[in-house]
């Protein structure tokens, strides 16, 4: 079998995730815990060893062959936390279909615009989505997640997917994909524009997810490992779907619809064996706002957090509470983890860095002229892709020559993110491209702003953008979400202004404040600065 070696580990010819991993972790640990549901009713809690999530992913394989999907076929698969997601995924990915995972979240217009953009094939959803993809002419797939004493048949139209595969068989014999072959395609939660298709092959993400598994997620076989993302966007790839089975360890999730509930998630881990949680800095930052004396977590013993940058506050609050430290990881939908703090390589965690490159990846910072800068300077992240393309680097953004074009530049792929390395090989993050503020000949990063203001006993949630001034070029503006019961006043924003002096240089402060009620949001739950932005300059 051909072979080829990227990024220090051996790439097959022909690779599948379900055939490779899944089904050897069946024979070699059939009784293992593969996938672990629970739900905010405490009835009908589901788990499943890995000979179990095989068998059911053989027979999810054939029945939706028998549906009328067929290798290369783009399928939207838009569900909560339930156990057919998983079971869903792994069929589509054995058969060599292309899953395209989405948010409920969606509107129905977004769901129109995945639908039409990526030439979807067929939708596999629940009573919730249904309704958001009425008039799709192609292969319509339901799944009923409602309470067991509420189930009902498939609506008119719909294939029921719970019945289809408890009539298929629990042998599928199709052809084994080939490693450069599409593999999942996810749209970005983008910050600006429509978002864009980025394309995974089998391999890039499939076999490229095993550094996140090893060396940022620290997982083992028996390992309880519980992510609190969505399923529709890439982190669930990263922490909830193929990281953890490279590695043998059990996904644990909670069906919990509705906003995120810090409280909920503290109970959680208190009354669940979940011992390595991932969660995002933008819920880390109203967990750590909890009295989190309330809570014992003895179980847990590695926590990881990435999806925009972690603010040193909130892992010194974290840490005095529980005595666990963060380990912050970066990479985009586009890649795996490309940058992590790896408790598994004894790396101390330098906090507000976004760590050290893992091994595997081939990461450096350049400048305009593609040229890498010293330690000290900063530089936009890139990835090199010639003379050899790293394993976990996306295939291309789906028929969209131009942007793609873009991104991959000279001998590097331009993630678009700034950031300064330390001598130590530590990477300090700065802001996107488009998101650092020039004021009076001066660079600021929004994040260092951002991190110094949530240091202040008043402050919730902030976003800082610069806002044009005809002196200045831009001013740094804060827009702040306040915590419960404070009052926004003028007081309190001269407060806030002599508070961000004392911890960062002056020139970095906020200039103007204004008070809000929330910010805005991409669904993965990332403040877009550009809509801050648009609104300032009005």
């Amino acid at each position: 079998m051909d072979r080829a070696n990227t990024g220090g580990f051996q790439v097959p010819a022909e690779f599948n995730f379900s055939l490779d991993v899944l089904d050897r972790w069946a024979r070699v640990r059939p009784e293992g815990p593969a996938l672990w549901c629970a739900n905010l009713r405490g009835e009908n809690e589901q788990r499943y060893s890995f000979h179990e999530l095989s068998d059911l992913s053989h027979r999810a394989a054939n029945f939706l062959a028998s549906c009328g999907f067929r290798e290369g076929d783009p399928v939207l698969i838009m569900l909560p936390r339930v156990p057919p997601w998983w079971i869903a995924m792994l069929g589509l990915v054995r058969m060599g279909a292309v899953p395209v995972p989405a948010t409920l979240l969606l509107t129905k217009r977004d769901v129109e615009y995945r639908v039409e953009t990526a030439g979807i094939r067929g939708v596999i959803t629940n009573a919730e989505g249904a309704p958001k993809v009425s008039g799709f002419e192609g292969i319509r797939v339901f799944v009923n997640t409602s309470a067991p004493s509420a189930a009902g048949a498939a609506p008119v139209g719909w294939l029921d997917f719970q019945k289809g595969i408890a009539k298929a068989s629990a042998s599928f014999h199709g052809p084994k994909t080939r490693s450069d072959a599409p593999g999942v395609l996810y749209f970005t939660s983008a910050t600006t524009g429509e978002p864009k298709m980025v394309m995974h092959t089998q391999a890039s993400y499939g076999l490229g997810h095993r550094v996140t598994g090893e060396y940022w997620l620290d997982l083992k076989p028996g390992d309880v490992h519980w992510n609190i993302s969505d399923l529709g966007w890439g982190k669930a790839a990263w922490s909830s779907f193929y990281g953890p089975w490279h590695q043998g360890a059990c996904v644990f999730a909670l069906d919990a619809p509705g906003k995120f509930d810090a409280a909920l998630t503290l109970d959680t881990l208190a009354n669940f064996p979940i011992s390595t949680w991932c969660a995002p800095p933008t819920a880390l930052r109203l967990i750590v706002r909890q009295d989190l004396s309330r809570w014992k977590i003895p179980r847990l013993r590695h926590c990881v957090t990435a999806g925009e940058p972690l603010n040193p506050e909130v892992l010194h609050l974290w840490r005095a509470a529980t005595g666990l430290t963060l380990y912050e990881g970066y990479g985009q939908t586009e890649t795996v983890v490309l940058i992590a703090n790896c408790r598994s390589l004894g790396e101390p965690v330098q906090p507000g860095s976004m760590g050290k490159v893992v091994p595997g990846a081939a990461v450096s910072l350049v400048d305009e002229n593609l040229k890498e800068v010293p330690p000290g300077e900063e530089g936009e992240v890139a990835v090199r892709v010639r003379p050899q393309r790293p394993l976990g680097l996306f295939r291309e953004y789906w028929l969209n020559v131009e942007e793609t074009a873009r991104k991959f530049q000279g001998d590097w792929y331009l993630t678009g993110d700034r950031a300064v390395r330390d001598k130590d090989g530590y990477f300090w993050f700065v802001g996107r491209r488009d998101d650092v503020i020039k004021s009076s000949g001066y660079r600021i990063g929004p994040f260092e702003v951002e991190s110094a203001l949530l240091e202040h006993p008043a402050v919730l949630d902030v976003g800082v953008i610069g806002k044009p001034d005809p002196l200045r070029g831009q001013i740094v503006k804060a827009c702040i979400v306040l915590r419960h019961g404070v009052v926004g006043t003028e007081e309190l924003k001269s407060e806030l202004q002599v508070h961000c002096k004392k911890l960062i240089a002056a020139y970095k402060y906020p200039r103007e404040i204004e008070f809000v009620e929330e910010l805005p949001k991409t669904t993965s739950g990332k403040t877009r600065h550009v809509e801050l932005r648009r609104a300032a300059a009005k």
